[in-house]
């Protein structure tokens, strides 16, 4: 499993001149909120601020910087740059003079990186990788390779489990893969606030899987493929000889990204269960995801 924080300790790693664009204040409707950043160099960026005219612009600002400042020197795993200009900052309202009708206005700080920024940059990576809700999804059929393929995209620790080897095969490189003969015990050890997406190539399993979410009262979202006959079909089982209760049973969401698009295709399901199950991780981990912004805002 590749990480983002990999992918971020690389991207840094591979550059010798490179720039941290961040939102450092906004007003009004915004593309981002404050905090968001992107890394710039000469030939590449990694991350966004919003898109359009206003990143554009800090995209043009931090290469002119980058151009004139010296390489980085390394010693080992450090990396120091002395240069005069490290700093830039630029106050862009949102208005039609840059083609961008947000209406409200952004402060954007550019600085040339050096060893305490990117040390700063990974340990704050890593703080929030440690904190990302988690999403188990049990199948990694033809919906389930889509799913992963979506959520690996998205702000989440994507885990992959299945019995059969072969259906983890090129799964990607960010979600995190686990092949065993008891999926279900999976369910027990997640984390709380975990999200699960059942999709499995086996009713039977899949109604054993969906059961024990259901008895995780601090799950996130249980969602489960299939019809309303197999849903009908699961809650007389699930109520007969699960000992499951009505209460319980009213929190899966089943069929699994909805029913109003009537379309069957992996990447339409897919799609349509990652906002389903992104809606609900949001909504879940809401007071969590506060305290930890009023942190970081006290920290800084």
């Amino acid at each position: 499993m590749n990480s983002k924080v990999q992918s971020l300790k690389d991207f840094l790693a591979g550059q010798d001149r490179l720039a941290l664009v961040e939102v450092a204040g906004t007003k009004g409707s915004t593309p981002r909120e404050k905090g968001a950043f992107m890394l710039v160099s000469p030939s590449a960026t990694s991350g966004t601020i919003g898109g359009g005219q206003l990143e554009y612009m800090a995209i043009d600002k931090a290469r002119q910087m980058v151009a004139s400042s010296p390489r980085r020197k390394r010693q080992g795993k450090e990396a120091r740059i002395e240069v005069d200009e490290v700093c830039a900052t630029l106050d862009v309202p949102l208005g039609p003079e840059i083609g961008q009708c947000c209406g409200g206005r952004v402060e954007v700080l550019i600085r040339l990186i050096d060893n305490a920024i990117e040390q700063r940059l990974i340990a704050e990576a890593e703080a929030e990788e440690a904190h990302l809700p988690h999403v188990y999804i049990f199948g990694g059929g033809h919906v389930g390779q889509a799913l992963a393929s979506t959520i690996a995209l998205l702000p989440v620790h994507g885990v992959v489990i299945e019995t059969r080897a072969e259906a983890l095969e090129g799964m990607p490189e960010t979600v995190e893969t686990r092949l065993t003969p008891m999926p279900e015990a999976e369910v027990r050890n997640a984390p709380a606030g975990t999200a699960f997406a059942i999709l499995t190539h086996d009713h039977a399993l899949d109604f054993l899987i969906v059961a024990e979410a259901l008895k995780r009262n601090d799950a996130a979202y249980v969602g489960m493929i299939g019809s309303k006959t197999k849903k009908a079909t699961f809650k007389n089982w699930f109520l007969k000889s699960a000992e499951g209760s009505e209460a319980e049973f009213s929190r899966l969401v089943s069929p699994i990204g909805g029913d109003a698009v009537k379309d069957k295709r992996p990447p339409v399901i897919a799609a349509l269960a990652a906002a389903e199950i992104m809606t609900a991780l949001v909504v879940h981990n809401a007071p969590s995801n506060a305290n930890r912004q009023q942190d970081k805002v006290m920290a800084g």
